[in-house]
């Protein structure tokens, strides 16, 4: 049985630590106090018994659990980042634990009025009478990705404290900067050497993904021409009008808010300006190849158009792909995604396979030559003040890692012999 209030402590104990990454940042990891994590996850890792633990310049966290069995099998691994989103803040981040959920709502911050309610979250439903660790409604809750960092510590404490169960060499590897698109960027593949691996980064119990978004970012400067306002007359062009057209001009009910699935869209994440200059950063997301860059296309075409709109260079745009869909890469090893549906049967979670709406390190580590599925972590509403996490859902997803790594040796028992 894996100890549910060992596990809730050692979450608590990792959510309270900052680790917010900045896009803004060139240096890995963006942030300094990424560190503080990353070190403290080394030191647990040699004290628990992990062999081969090592920090690079980088802050990438790795280690290893030799394989207690004679037979061959292949070294698979499992993968969770420590940083969290620019999106919202993680600092101070006071977890609120409620035992037995009663279905009702949850007052996350009294004097703010801030409330986690089933009303508009109807997933909260389906965890009635279970411990939800949430935030106090002035940060994010930080379980993206730190509860797949507690599952993957917990699940290899588990299998050192039973060695009854058998298993191959587990790889594990804690990463910086995944929520700024660059997790896997100075991931050592060949230093981690496993065959293949799994992100524990997915949300609700049983998610099981290998699909993702083909995903690019775009940042669009629009530039205007400044005139004294009284003297403006057929001379001002103001660059805030022109990115109102651009904005209006792509599709609207192509935005994360109209769309779910398979559906891609545009998200207009940041805007600035002013009459001289303006500039709009988007991200543009397509689980299709066709789709994703048509997409593209449309938006530099919406550039020109403007540009002999205004018979000038007033647009410029920027597009840099960020990832790709890991489904290409994956599908050719889907005995890997068979044995982790086989290993949530076994441990009792109704699989749900679907495409993963946003990305994750697993996409761009496919494409590395590391075929990464993503399984559930178990939390709800990232990256803001709503996150919450259901306690049975992290021993469940630990519960899943330790029976990949069981299956695994038997498959290869059996082939073996």
């Amino acid at each position: 049985m894996i100890n549910k209030n060992k596990l809730i402590d050692k979450f608590i104990s990792y959510v309270k630590i900052d680790t917010q990454s900045d896009p803004e940042s060139s240096s890995t990891p963006s942030t300094e106090k990424q560190w503080d994590l990353a070190n403290k996850l080394v030191e647990e890792l040699k004290e628990m018994g992990m062999q081969d633990v090592t920090i690079d310049e980088h802050a990438y966290v790795m280690a290893s659990l030799p394989a207690n069995v004679a037979h061959k099998v292949p070294v698979i691994g499992f993968v969770s980042h420590f940083d969290t989103t620019p999106d919202f803040s993680g600092t101070n981040v006071n977890p609120q634990i409620i035992d037995k959920y009663d279905g009702k709502d949850i007052i996350l911050n009294k004097k703010k009025n801030i409330v986690l309610s089933p009303d508009y979250f109807e997933d909260l439903e389906q965890y009635k009478g279970q411990t939800i660790i949430t935030t106090d409604g002035t940060t994010l809750l930080g379980a993206d990705d730190k509860a797949g960092i507690t599952e993957i510590m917990t699940a290899m404490q588990y299998l050192i404290d039973n060695p009854q169960i058998e298993h191959g060499e587990i790889r594990i590897c804690f990463t910086p900067d995944e929520e700024i698109g660059r997790g896997a960027h100075k991931f050592d593949v060949k230093k981690f050497g496993a065959e293949w691996a799994y992100t524990m980064d997915g949300s609700q119990v049983g998610e099981l993904e290998y699909e993702n978004f083909n995903a690019a970012g775009a940042v669009v400067k629009i530039f205007g021409k400044s005139v004294h306002p009284g003297y403006a007359k057929d001379k001002m062009i103001n660059s805030q009008y022109i990115a109102q057209d651009f904005i209006s001009s792509l599709p609207r009910l192509e935005t994360p808010e109209h769309t779910e699935g398979r559906q891609g869209f545009f998200h207009l994440s940041k805007m600035q300006g002013d009459v001289e200059e303006t500039t709009l950063h988007y991200i543009i997301r397509d689980h299709d190849k066709e789709h994703f860059e048509a997409r593209k296309k449309m938006m530099l075409d919406l550039g020109r158009e403007i540009c002999e709109q205004y018979e000038r260079e007033c647009v410029q745009i920027e597009i840099k792909d960020q990832y790709f869909n890991m489904k290409e890469k994956v599908e050719p090893v889907k005995h890997i995604v068979d044995l982790a549906e086989k290993a949530m049967k076994a441990v009792h979670v109704k699989p749900i396979i679907k495409p993963i709406r946003g990305g994750t390190d697993g996409a761009q580590l496919s494409y590395m030559g590391l075929p990464c599925p993503n399984i559930f972590a178990g939390g709800h509403h990232f990256h803001g003040k709503y996150e919450y996490v259901p306690v049975e859902s992290m021993i469940k997803a630990t519960e899943v890692i330790v029976k990949i790594a069981e299956l695994t040796s038997e498959k290869y028992k059996k082939e073996n012999l």
